[in-house]
C-alpha cells in the first residue's frame, strides 16, 4: 500500500504532492486500472474506473459523472458532478488479478467551478472534523461490525440457510465462517486497514470483526471497505454476506457498534460532554444511524438498545464505557446498525458531542439495571430511541438542531 496526501480540491492533507507520485508507484507496480470511489448519500459505495493515462486529468480537473443517475445527487437539468481522487486513500485492490492490477482512491465531489458538492459524505465528515479541530478537540473511532454469511443457491443468489449454526466464540469444528474470517482480515491488511479481532458470533453464521480506532474519515473510509472486502470475500468463497440489522427473526441482528475517545489540546477531558451531548441528540440523529424499516426490528432486543441510557460495561444501554485502560478508554455507542453511511453517521456523532461540550452538559446518572430483566414500570422514567422509521424520520425532520448542519433540503431526499 502506498500512502500519499495532495493539496487540492479533495481537501487539505498534510503535505504537497503531485499526481505524478501516484503515477510512478502505478508504473512501478504495473496497475492498469484506478478505481474512483465515492458514496451516495445512503452510503451506497459508488465508482467509475480509469486508466493510468487519465490520472493527470482526474487531479487537475477531475472525472465527471451523471449525477442524476445516483439516488439524491441531482437532477438530469444540472447533472455533471466531478470526481477529485484523495491520493491518501490510494490502495490495491488484492482480490483482482496480480497482471493488471486494480487500485482504489476514495474522491471529492465537486461541481463544474470546483466548489464542493454539499451533499458528499466525506465532504460533510471533513467540516465536522474542521469544527471540532478548531475547538482544539480530536476525536477518534473505531467500529465493530457484525454480519451473517448465508449459503447461495446453484445460481450463486442468497438462501436463508446459514453457513453454520455455531454460537459465540464457538471454534472449528462448529465455526465453519473461520476460513472466511480469516481471509477477511488478510485482505484487509493488504489494504493498509488492521483489524483487532474476529469471532464468531451469537446467531447462526453471524461473526463480528473489529478495527483499531483511528481519526474520523479513516473510520469512515475504512468502514466502506470493510462491507465491500466482506462481501467480495464471501462471493468468492460462494457465500452471501448480509448486513441487514435483522436477518433472521429470533436471532441476533446485526449492529455497528462505533467506539469514540476524544482528546483535546488543552488538555481538559471533554469524554463526559462528549457523551452527554450524544446522549442529547441521539432521537434526532437515529434515522440516519438506523436508515431503514428492518433496523428497528433490530432495536430493543438481544442486546440491541432501546432506552437512552449509559453505564460501565453493561451491554443493555445504548452507550456503555468498556472495560479498558490507557488509550484503549472509549465510550460504545450500541444503536447504529450495518446500514447506516458512514461518513454522515460519524459527522453527526461529532457534531452531537461538540454541542454537549460548547453547552457544558453532564451525562445523566449511569444506570446498571439490564433492560432485558426488568418490569415495565421500572422503565416509565427512561426516554426511548423511536420505535419506527417513520417516527425516526418525523423527529429528524423537526429538528431546528439538524437544519443547521446538513445540507439545504438533505432530510427531504431520504
Amino acid at each position: 500500500m502506498i500512502i500519499l496526501v495532495i493539496k487540492g480540491k479533495s481537501g487539505e492533507r498534510k503535505g504537497m504532492y503531485s499526481y505524478e507520485d501516484v503515477l510512478t508507484y502505478v508504473q512501478e507496480e504495473n496497475v492498469k486500472f484506478i478505481r474512483l470511489s465515492f458514496c451516495d448519500v445512503k452510503g451506497k459505495q459508488k465508482s467509475i474506473t480509469i486508466m493510468p493515462s487519465e490520472l493527470h486529468r482526474a487531479f487537475e480537473s477531475g472525472i465527471s459523472f451523471d449525477a442524476s443517475a445516483i439516488e439524491g445527487f441531482g437532477e438530469e437539468s444540472a447533472s455533471d458532478l466531478f470526481l477529485y481522487p484523495d491520493a491518501s486513500t490510494l490502495s490495491i485492490l488484492p482480490w483482482q488479478p496480480a497482471h493488471g492490477k486494480v487500485v482504489r482512491m476514495f474522491c471529492s465531489i465537486c461541481y463544474p467551478d470546483g466548489t464542493q458538492f454539499p451533499k458528499d459524505g466525506r465532504y460533510i465528515l471533513r467540516q465536522a472534523v474542521q469544527k471540532a479541530a478548531k475547538k482544539g478537540i480530536t476525536c477518534y473511532f473505531g467500529v465493530e461490525f457484525e454480519f451473517y454469511l448465508f449459503k447461495t443457491d446453484e445460481n450463486g443468489e442468497k438462501t436463508n440457510v446459514p453457513f453454520d449454526h455455531a454460537g459465540y466464540m464457538d471454534m472449528d469444528p462448529e465455526d465453519k465462517c473461520e476460513h472466511v474470517r480469516r481471509e477477511i482480515c488478510f485482505t484487509l491488511m493488504d489494504m493498509g486497514i488492521q483489524p483487532e479481532c474476529a469471532h464468531h458470533e451469537e446467531g447462526p453464521g453471524q461473526n463480528e470483526i473489529d478495527f483499531r480506532y483511528s481519526d474520523a474519515m479513516s473510520a469512515a473510509d475504512h468502514a466502506v471497505t470493510f462491507q465491500s472486502v466482506v462481501r467480495t470475500i464471501a462471493m468468492r468463497n460462494g457465500l452471501y454476506a448480509d448486513f441487514t440489522p435483522k436477518p433472521l427473526k429470533g436471532y441476533s441482528g446485526n449492529g455497528m457498534h462505533v467506539n469514540i475517545s476524544v482528546t483535546s489540546k488543552d488538555g481538559c477531558d471533554y469524554n463526559a460532554a462528549f457523551m452527554a451531548g450524544i446522549l442529547d441528540r441521539i432521537e434526532e440523529i437515529t434515522y440516519f444511524l438506523n436508515p431503514t424499516e428492518n433496523s428497528y426490528q433490530r432495536l430493543g432486543e438481544m442486546k440491541a438498545p432501546r432506552y437512552i441510557s449509559w453505564s460501565e460495561g453493561n451491554r443493555s444501554q445504548l452507550v456503555r464505557i468498556p472495560a479498558a485502560k490507557g488509550e484503549y478508554r472509549r465510550m460504545e455507542l450500541r444503536s447504529p446498525d450495518p446500514e447506516a453511511n458512514p461518513y454522515l453517521s460519524i459527522a453527526l456523532l461529532i457534531y452531537a458531542g461538540l454541542d454537549g461540550v460548547e453547552r457544558g452538559l453532564v451525562p445523566p446518572s449511569p444506570t446498571t439495571m439490564n433492560f432485558y430483566r426488568v418490569r415495565n414500570e421500572e422503565l416509565v422514567e427512561f426516554k426511548t430511541l423511536p420505535s419506527t422509521l417513520d417516527k425516526a424520520r418525523e423527529v429528524a425532520k423537526n429538528s431546528a438542531w439538524l437544519k443547521t448542519i446538513l445540507p439545504e433540503n438533505y432530510l427531504e431526499i431520504l
